[in-house]
């Protein structure tokens, strides 16, 4: 198996260990927050990427076929979905893509909705396009959390919902959705006409016996679903700045074509092509090794955590490497940033950064680090809290 090789990344450049001030009003806290890895991408994308800088001319770039056929080949094998090389577009990030899908498919005052807690770049998708934010409370029962049916489809119809954007696995609750949640969920948004925008670029890091579920494998909801996904979580190419866009649907794939020509997006850049083909084709080993880690970091956690400050809940982490603590029995929303970054000297999420206030009890960790590393924070919470 590939070894796996934690890097110490202070120093470099990255926003993680070297841009806190703007996030956390200072530096130099034990990095726990920012979705990207500590660990040395896979051998085979430096390797791609080596060779293409000895190349030494850097031109326009033509997308080759085998980009294509990697992530094909991938989500047939890992996902067993089903991917046409005429439905795949290209977004700098998962973000920027469903920026431009919120503004595709509504207008200006609409309403779209999305489970709360949630990645807080979906309120802002929301927010800066000048559409109503419509937000419904996952239901949440000792950690675990679970999708309000009731609520989700009544706060559709009372605010004649346009757009839905799922998260799938879900960031910050760590779930993997069931076959019969989705189900049930895309029901509800085809009978109301609701367009479904599915984040799953958590989708390759799930553990034990949790199953992604593509949201694209239900073909009756297609004419209303777009996808999105990328290497950049699996593999750790954030910087890279490739997504992939799957838009089954003729239709929808002409307002996405007609939207992107107007705003004069052509594609990436070459070096996020080959790093992404490259993870895809030859990052498989890599990735069990990392998982392995990811997950040994989150049982350590949790059982520290759980003998130590008892009655600390800690979500089972089903998928995603981001781990949602709720430290509501030992410090309140008022004082949670002043413990965290005074006493603990932790840089993380905080919970109300997904939601609101009523989430301000929380905090999201990064297990993708060293075990070392979350150590420290471990430690730091149960020193001082």
């Amino acid at each position: 198996m590939e070894e796996i090789k934690y890097v110490e990344r202070k120093n470099s450049n990255c926003n993680k260990w070297d841009e806190q001030t703007g996030m956390f009003g200072e530096e130099n806290l034990h990095a726990m927050w920012v979705a990207d890895m500590d660990f040395r991408v896979p051998q085979c994308v430096i390797a791609a990427l080596e060779n293409y800088v000895q190349f030494g001319v850097y031109g326009y770039y033509k997308i080759p076929q085998e980009y294509y056929t990697a992530f094909i080949n991938w989500e047939k094998v890992h996902h067993e979905l089903e991917v046409k090389k005429e439905w795949m577009r290209f977004s700098p990030g998962v973000v920027a893509g469903f920026h431009w899908l919120v503004q595709m498919l509504s207008n200006s005052g609409d309403a779209v909705i999305v489970n709360t807690p949630v990645y807080y770049p979906f309120l802002n998708a929301v927010k800066n396009n000048d559409r109503r934010l419509i937000c419904s409370d996952l239901i949440c029962e000792d950690g675990i959390y679970r999708i309000d049916y009731e609520d989700f489809e009544k706060k559709i119809i009372e605010n004649q919902v346009k757009v839905f954007i799922l998260c799938s696995p879900h960031n910050p609750a760590g779930r993997v959705w069931k076959k019969e949640e989705l189900e049930r969920l895309l029901a509800i948004c085809k009978m109301h006409d609701v367009y479904i925008i599915s984040d799953e670029i958590h989708h390759d890091l799930v553990f034990e016996d949790n199953e992604h579920i593509p949201s694209l494998s239900f073909k009756e909801y297609e004419d209303r679903m777009v996808m999105i996904t990328a290497a950049s979580k699996t593999f750790n190419l954030a910087g890279a700045q490739n997504s992939i866009v799957v838009i089954p649907d003729e239709k929808l794939r002409e307002k996405w074509d007609k939207y992107t020509l107007g705003h004069r997006v052509i594609g990436g850049n070459a070096f996020g092509y080959i790093a992404t083909q490259a993870a895809y084709e030859g990052g498989e080993e890599w990735l069990t090794g990392i998982k392995a880690q990811i997950y040994d970091n989150y049982l350590y956690l949790k059982k520290e955590l759980s003998e130590k400050l008892p009655e600390v809940i800690v979500t089972p982490l089903e998928g995603t490497y981001l781990c949602w603590v709720d430290l509501k029995a030992y410090v309140s929303e008022e004082n949670i940033k002043d413990m965290i970054q005074k006493k603990c000297r932790l840089a993380v999420d905080y919970g109300d950064w997904f939601g609101g206030e009523r989430f301000g009890t929380h905090i999201r960790i990064n297990l993708a680090t060293s075990h070392e590393n979350v150590k420290i924070a471990v430690d730091a919470l149960v020193d001082n809290i």
